[in-house]
């Protein structure tokens, strides 16, 4: 098995605040002992060429693989223009993964936000329709585009869209390409959406090419029903810890 690391909990200092910048993260992270580093986009302050290939030559030089870069596109944002420019953004990642990562890696791709008055009907008919726009793209990078059981991306208003089990499966279900689409699993966010880690991803193995894991758990004294009446308004649920 070959593992990547990601600096979870930097997030805010490397995409809010930006006081971390990715080739610091480079350099603590050569004391892992992992084979590659899972980016984000966040993770990288231009989108000059100058700019990229100076990540690609860091990340090279530390002798790290890029396997897996994290796109929070919201596809089922209730603007259709809006939708058509997360669409183009996630296409830009598309071509900043196949770059950094090469033919094979993957770049993660959401449903969006749970916008209020999306019903989910529509939400789902959005998220598949931005996804197979894309699949010729990812064939023509070699790359895999992954969808995560997500919760709620840092600049999210909303939680995930797909959050629940059953919408999520509608939107993995409608995308046909077993190539160039697939799952990425992350168990965690399976207790955050108040289900069992295990039931969930016995629901989705056969689709699942990526699997993200961290140290997240329930508080003490704390169900997955408590879980299902969190209302999610910043980050995750106050009842979820990480060690």
């Amino acid at each position: 098995m070959r593992i990547a690391a990601f600096p979870k909990g930097d997030l805010p200092d490397m995409v809010l605040r930006r006081t971390k910048s990715v080739f610091e993260w480079i350099d603590e992270a050569r004391a892992l002992g992992v084979d590659g580093l899972e980016l984000h986009t966040g993770f990288l302050w231009s989108a000059d060429p100058g700019y990229l290939r100076t990540v690609g030559d860091a990340l090279a030089a530390a002798d790290f693989e890029m396997p897996m870069m994290c796109a929070s596109p919201d596809l089922t944002h209730p603007d259709a223009d809006a939708r058509a420019r997360e669409i183009e953004q996630q296409a830009a990642a598309m071509r900043v993964t196949a770059q950094l990562g090469g033919r094979g890696s993957t770049c993660r791709v959401l449903s969006g936000q749970a916008h209020p008055g999306v019903d989910v009907d529509r939400g789902v008919e959005w998220a598949v329709s931005a996804i197979e726009s894309l699949l010729p793209l990812a064939a023509e990078l070699g790359i895999t585009l992954a969808i995560e059981n997500h919760y709620k991306a840092s600049t999210w208003a909303y939680p995930e869209f797909a959050q629940r089990p059953q919408v999520f499966r509608r939107i993995v279900d409608a995308v046909s390409d077993r190539v160039h689409f697939g799952v990425q699993f992350d168990p965690s966010n399976a207790i955050t959406a108040g289900v069992d880690s295990a039931d969930f991803l016995d629901d989705v193995v056969d689709r699942v090419v990526t699997m993200q894991a961290s140290d997240r758990y329930l508080e003490p004294g704390t169900t997955l029903d408590d879980l299902r009446q969190a209302d999610g308004t910043l980050g995750y649920s106050p009842r979820c810890a990480t060690g």
